[in-house]
């Protein structure tokens, strides 16, 4: 198990197999419900595909995809955090997934600092992008922690999406 970076209450680090029971706990719908891909994890099978074909392959393929965030405490993976190549958007994504017995605690603002302040310092990453549905407030919220600058709004699929974008080296943002 490969650890990212750690913060004083959790442990960022790749996604295994074993990890499948946690993966489906927080993929439940109430979770999903602004992520464009709710009701694609109903079943541990589901969750070890999204392990296996998702996230182990952007590992090797890119150097990162999303990250197990883990609670220092209990050892326990309460959601994902961190970086994907995007092919949707031709971009680096930043995103984070906790299970919602997990919200408002500051954990994934916590997490996404530690991931952006990894990536500042060891990863070859420049301008990220993150992209949230705009009633979703408490992401909203997220975004804007991290530092991020709206960059502009558009509809898909039904949903007004927010575009927040953040340079890792200084480089001037785009205005698309």
């Amino acid at each position: 198990m490969k650890i990212i970076t750690e913060t004083d209450r959790l442990i960022i680090r790749e996604f295994n197999l074993d990890d499948a029971e946690a993966v489906l706990h927080f993929n439940s719908e109430k979770v999903t419900r602004y992520t464009g891909d709710a009701g694609l994890c109903n079943t541990v099978k589901d969750a070890e595909n999204i392990i296996q074909n998702i996230w182990l392959t952007e590992y090797k393929q890119f150097g990162f995809a999303r990250w197990a965030v883990v609670l220092k405490t209990s050892n326990q993976v309460i959601g994902f955090c961190g970086f994907k190549n995007d092919s949707r958007i031709s971009a680096i994504d930043i995103g984070y997934r906790l299970h919602q017995d997990f919200w408002g605690k500051g954990y994934a603002t916590e997490a996404n600092q530690a991931c952006i302040k990894f990536a500042k310092h060891h990863m070859d990453l420049d301008i990220v992008y993150g992209e949230v549905v705009d009633v979703n407030l408490g992401s909203v919220n997220i975004i804007e922690k991290l530092g991020m600058t709206f960059i502009r709004q558009y509809e898909d699929e039904g949903f007004t999406l927010l575009r927040y974008a953040i340079s890792l080296k200084g480089n001037p943002l785009p205005t698309d």
